[in-house]
């Protein structure tokens, strides 16, 4: 029967048809993995905080995942490839096999990691930010950010101070290829030097190594944080260091006067030594009075030299303080200067009194007709004159 004018036609079969299409060119999403949290969106995220029971990365994370986040577990080591396919009983994926190739972000913070091994971020060529800060890193193998090519930002913070000088030679190794670094984070590490490798990245923008135990900036780090041929040079972070405010930071002072902008903390930054100059902003300091002790080229003799001038203001202010109360005390005394006097007059009397009164008992006792008789002997017997004996 034809439909009636105004009415829709019948369309009965269509619409099952095209949800059968969409649902056959449709690709099933990947699973979550166990005790991990999945994040819907433009960008795949998961986090994943398994305590000790997780001891490797997840096998079964989504080719798709953009962001990673494994915080609180026990993966101690990172042996090679552990994002790629490899196992934790070192077994490499196979040469050239990518796992995650949209991964652009992972973060690896709180896990006990002790060792990165060679090659442990292989088959993550999107990779743009690292995270491995707050673990007991002892070993990082010299190419264990190789693979790496678009990394820009990584975070080693309070990472590094149970590895010693062995751990910071290994860091300038593994820093080396990382040509697109544009951030790095190297704060509360306990370091006294900056890492040379981290002055020589080409494109990086900002070096953080606040909080670490830096006594200043040689010349050549400064030099090294120049830029050539138009590139940018990076900021620096240096608040809550050591500093060391003697003729060795001159050349620091200097700089930062020139480019205050490229540290942002600079106002933050306060003198450790010398005791005169102890917790004084380092800005505000005189770089003629920087100096050092005679024969001392390190600026570890300056205390010498910088207490002379604080001591010297010291006793000015304290001779001042003295003779303004010896003004006031005199001042005293001249307004006084009656009642003194007749208290001086009283005390003089009173003490001439006693005088006298001592010295009238003194003539009575002396008087000889005032002496008591003598004491007979026990043995003898008294006589009398007409005793004819």
């Amino acid at each position: 029967m034809a439909p009636r004018a105004g009415q829709p036609e019948h369309r009965g079969p269509l619409l099952p048809g095209l949800l059968l299409v969409a649902a056959a060119l449709s690709r099933p999403a990947a699973p979550c993995p166990f005790q991990c949290y999945c994040f819907g969106g433009p960008k795949l995220m998961l986090r994943c905080a398994s305590g000790a029971e997780l001891r490797q990365p997840p096998r079964d994370v989504p080719p798709d995942a953009r962001n990673l986040t494994i915080v609180g577990a026990n993966l101690t080591v990172l042996r090679a490839a552990a994002f790629a396919g490899g196992d934790a009983e070192g077994e490499e994926a196979a040469e050239g096999g990518v796992r995650l190739p949209h991964l652009t972000a992972l973060r690896l913070t709180h896990n006990n990691i002790e060792v990165v091994e060679d090659g442990a971020f292989d088959g993550l060529p999107s990779l743009t930010a690292l995270d491995l800060s707050h673990n007991p890193l002892r070993t990082l193998g010299g190419g264990a950010f190789r693979g790496l090519p678009a990394l820009r930002s990584l975070q080693l913070n309070h990472a590094l101070a149970r590895g010693g000088p062995a751990l910071l030679a290994a860091l300038d190794a593994a820093l080396a290829p990382l040509d697109e670094l544009r951030l790095l984070g190297l704060a509360g590490n306990g370091l006294s030097r900056l890492p040379p490798a981290a002055l020589r990245r080409p494109r990086l923008e900002q070096l953080d190594v606040h909080l670490n135990a830096l006594a200043g900036l040689d010349p050549d780090e400064l030099r090294a944080l120049e830029r050539e041929g138009g590139l940018p040079a990076p900021r620096v972070l240096l608040a809550d260091n050591p500093l060391r405010c003697g003729c060795a930071s001159r050349p620091l002072l200097a700089w930062l006067r020139n480019a205050t902008e490229r540290v942002p903390d600079a106002r933050r930054l306060r003198c450790a030594a010398p005791r005169a100059l102890h917790n004084r902003p380092f800005l505000d300091l005189d770089e003629a009075r920087l100096r050092c002790a005679d024969g001392d080229a390190d600026g570890r003799g300056d205390e010498v030299d910088l207490a002379g001038p604080e001591l010297e203001a010291s006793y000015v202010f304290f001779g001042l303080v003295l003779a303004l109360i010896g003004l006031i005390f005199l001042m005293v005394l001249y307004l006084n200067r009656r009642g003194i006097q007749r208290w001086m007059r009283n005390l003089r009397e009173a003490c001439r009194d006693q005088m006298e009164g001592y010295h009238y008992r003194y003539e009575q006792d002396a008087d000889p007709r005032r002496a008591a008789a003598p004491a007979a002997p026990a043995g003898s017997r008294a006589t009398s004159p007409g005793s004819g004996l």
